[in-house]
C-alpha cells in the first residue's frame, strides 16, 4: 500500500541484495498478506496499530539473532559471496556448489578480487600484485587470466556478474 511501489516487491528486492533481517510493518491484516510477506523474504510481520515497545523488542531480537548467526558462520579462511565459496586453506573454489579447478594465478586473482569487492584494480596493479614486480609491462597476461577465470566462474562470461570490466580503469569484483 506504498505510494507508487509494492511493499512485497521491495521486500524481495532487499532480500536479493542484502542478507539482513527484514521486518514488515503494515496495515494489512489478511493471512494471505502475511504469507506473501514471508514468501518474499520478510523475517517478521507486524500489523498496525502496534505497540512501539514491541517493535523495538522485535528489532533488537532480530539484530541479536543476526549477529550471532553472522559471527557463528564467519570463517576467516572462507570467502562467500553470492554463489561463490572460496576456501583459502585448501585453495578450492565452488560456484553454486560445483568445484571449479583454477590455476594458481587464477585463484590468487579471485581471492584478491573477493577480498576487495567494489575496488577497481588497474591491469598494471593486478600484474604487480599477482605476478610480481618482474612481470610489470606484460599486462596482456592479466587480460588472458581474467578471461579464463570468467569462463570458469561466470554463468555467462560475455556478461559477467562477478568480475566487471571498468573501461579505462581496469577490473572490479561486484559483491
Amino acid at each position: 500500500m506504498l505510494p507508487g511501489a509494492d511493499g512485497f516487491d521491495i521486500c524481495r528486492q532487499l532480500r536479493d541484495m542484502l542478507d539482513i533481517p527484514i521486518l514488515v510493518v503494515t496495515a494489512r491484516k489478511e493471512d494471505i498478506d502475511k504469507i506473501r510477506g514471508f514468501d518474499r523474504g520478510a523475517d517478521d510481520y507486524i500489523q498496525k496499530p502496534f505497540n512501539p515497545n514491541e517493535l523495538v523488542s522485535r528489532v533488537k531480537a532480530h539484530m541479536s539473532r543476526y549477529e550471532r548467526l553472522v559471527k557463528k558462520n564467519r570463517d576467516p579462511d572462507v570467502i562467500q559471496i553470492k554463489g561463490l565459496y572460496i576456501d583459502l586453506n585448501s585453495r578450492r573454489i565452488y560456484v553454486n556448489g560445483e568445484e571449479k579447478v583454477l590455476c594458481a594465478k587464477e585463484f590468487d586473482l579471485i581471492v584478491l578480487f573477493a577480498s576487495n569487492p567494489d575496488r577497481v584494480f588497474t591491469k598494471e596493479e593486478l600484474c604487480e600484485r599477482i605476478w610480481g614486480i618482474d612481470s610489470v609491462g606484460d599486462i596482456t597476461t592479466v587480460t588472458v587470466h581474467i578471461r579464463k577465470l570468467r569462463e570458469k566462474i561466470e554463468e555467462d562470461p560475455s556478461s559477467p556478474i562477478y568480475i566487471q570490466t571498468i573501461w579505462g580503469g581496469g577490473y572490479r569484483f561486484k559483491k
